[in-house]
Protein backbone atom coordinates (compact mmCIF):
# COMPACT_ATOMS: atom_id res chain seq x y z
CA UNK A 1 0.00 0.00 0.00
CA UNK A 2 1.25 3.79 -0.43
CA UNK A 3 1.08 6.61 1.56
CA UNK A 4 -1.50 8.16 -0.70
CA UNK A 5 -3.67 5.16 -0.41
CA UNK A 6 -3.12 4.99 3.08
CA UNK A 7 -3.90 8.95 3.19
CA UNK A 8 -7.28 8.37 1.13
CA UNK A 9 -8.36 5.45 3.72
CA UNK A 10 -7.60 7.58 6.60
CA UNK A 11 -9.36 10.44 5.55
CA UNK A 12 -12.36 7.89 4.93
CA UNK A 13 -12.25 6.73 8.42
CA UNK A 14 -11.94 9.72 10.20
CA UNK A 15 -14.68 11.47 8.14
CA UNK A 16 -16.77 8.79 8.83
CA UNK A 17 -16.28 9.65 12.64
CA UNK A 18 -16.89 13.07 12.14
CA UNK A 19 -20.85 12.44 11.16
CA UNK A 20 -22.23 11.07 14.08
CA UNK A 21 -20.82 14.01 15.76
CA UNK A 22 -22.41 16.58 13.82
CA UNK A 23 -25.87 14.51 13.01
CA UNK A 24 -26.14 12.20 16.14
CA UNK A 25 -25.03 14.38 19.25
CA UNK A 26 -27.53 12.68 21.36
CA UNK A 27 -26.37 8.85 21.02
CA UNK A 28 -24.31 8.56 23.05
CA UNK A 29 -21.72 6.24 21.23
CA UNK A 30 -21.36 9.25 18.82
CA UNK A 31 -20.21 11.75 21.78
CA UNK A 32 -18.13 9.16 24.15
CA UNK A 33 -16.63 6.47 22.40
CA UNK A 34 -15.85 7.81 18.60
CA UNK A 35 -14.28 10.56 19.50
CA UNK A 36 -12.12 8.73 22.13
CA UNK A 37 -11.92 5.47 20.28
CA UNK A 38 -11.33 6.62 16.64
CA UNK A 39 -8.36 9.32 18.06
CA UNK A 40 -7.31 6.73 20.14
CA UNK A 41 -6.98 4.15 17.14
CA UNK A 42 -5.14 7.37 14.94
CA UNK A 43 -2.81 7.72 17.73
CA UNK A 44 -1.76 3.50 17.42
CA UNK A 45 -1.30 4.13 13.56
CA UNK A 46 0.75 7.63 14.24
CA UNK A 47 2.99 5.62 16.46
CA UNK A 48 3.21 3.07 13.72
CA UNK A 49 4.10 5.64 11.01
CA UNK A 50 6.80 7.89 12.99
CA UNK A 51 8.20 4.60 14.00
CA UNK A 52 8.85 3.99 10.16
CA UNK A 53 9.31 7.18 8.85
CA UNK A 54 11.60 8.75 11.74
CA UNK A 55 14.75 6.33 11.59
CA UNK A 56 17.08 7.59 9.21
CA UNK A 57 15.50 10.55 8.60
CA UNK A 58 17.27 14.44 8.30
CA UNK A 59 15.12 16.20 10.03
CA UNK A 60 14.27 16.97 13.29
CA UNK A 61 12.18 19.38 15.85
CA UNK A 62 14.73 22.27 16.47
CA UNK A 63 14.27 23.52 13.10
CA UNK A 64 11.33 24.61 10.45
CA UNK A 65 14.12 23.37 7.82
CA UNK A 66 14.27 20.29 10.03
CA UNK A 67 10.76 19.74 10.63
CA UNK A 68 10.38 20.37 6.24
CA UNK A 69 13.26 17.44 5.87
CA UNK A 70 10.59 15.40 8.23
CA UNK A 71 7.92 16.20 6.02
CA UNK A 72 10.32 15.12 2.39
CA UNK A 73 9.43 11.26 3.32
CA UNK A 74 5.66 10.88 2.38
CA UNK A 75 5.41 8.63 5.53
CA UNK A 76 6.55 11.05 7.71
CA UNK A 77 4.34 13.59 6.48
CA UNK A 78 1.29 11.10 6.68
CA UNK A 79 2.16 10.64 10.05
CA UNK A 80 1.93 14.74 10.34
CA UNK A 81 -1.46 14.62 8.45
CA UNK A 82 -2.50 11.96 11.26
CA UNK A 83 -1.82 13.44 14.03
CA UNK A 84 -3.93 16.65 13.04
CA UNK A 85 -6.96 14.06 11.71
CA UNK A 86 -6.48 12.24 15.88
CA UNK A 87 -6.12 15.58 17.65
CA UNK A 88 -9.00 17.48 15.75
CA UNK A 89 -11.26 14.70 16.09
CA UNK A 90 -10.84 14.36 19.62
CA UNK A 91 -11.28 18.28 20.19
CA UNK A 92 -14.53 17.52 18.28
CA UNK A 93 -15.69 15.03 20.32
CA UNK A 94 -14.87 17.62 23.46
CA UNK A 95 -16.90 20.83 22.36
CA UNK A 96 -20.05 18.19 21.58
CA UNK A 97 -19.62 17.39 25.16
CA UNK A 98 -19.26 20.20 26.79
CA UNK A 99 -21.84 22.33 24.46
CA UNK A 100 -24.42 19.29 25.94
CA UNK A 101 -23.13 20.01 29.59
CA UNK A 102 -23.56 23.67 28.97
CA UNK A 103 -27.02 23.26 27.23
CA UNK A 104 -25.52 24.84 24.35
CA UNK A 105 -27.65 24.25 20.86
CA UNK A 106 -26.40 21.84 18.71
CA UNK A 107 -27.03 23.50 15.78
CA UNK A 108 -24.91 26.53 16.90
CA UNK A 109 -21.97 24.58 17.53
CA UNK A 110 -21.81 22.71 14.18
CA UNK A 111 -20.27 25.58 12.36
CA UNK A 112 -17.08 25.27 14.95
CA UNK A 113 -17.56 21.54 14.23
CA UNK A 114 -16.64 21.71 10.46
CA UNK A 115 -14.27 24.26 11.22
CA UNK A 116 -12.79 22.39 13.36
CA UNK A 117 -12.70 19.15 10.92
CA UNK A 118 -11.45 21.40 8.41
CA UNK A 119 -9.06 23.96 10.33
CA UNK A 120 -8.29 22.42 14.05
CA UNK A 121 -7.78 25.36 16.18
CA UNK A 122 -9.86 27.88 13.93
CA UNK A 123 -12.83 25.26 14.78
CA UNK A 124 -11.62 25.44 18.58
CA UNK A 125 -11.44 29.39 18.54
CA UNK A 126 -14.91 29.57 17.22
CA UNK A 127 -16.19 27.38 19.56
CA UNK A 128 -14.72 28.74 22.61
CA UNK A 129 -16.31 32.15 21.51
CA UNK A 130 -19.56 30.50 20.97
CA UNK A 131 -19.10 28.76 24.73
CA UNK A 132 -18.12 32.29 26.20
Amino acid sequence: MTAEQFFSILNLVTMAAWLPLVFLPRARWATAVVPVVMPASLALVYVALVAVALPGSEGGFSSLAGVSALFDNPWGLLAGWTHYLAFDLFIGGWEVRDAQRRGIPHLLIVPALVLTFLLGPGGLLLYLAIRS
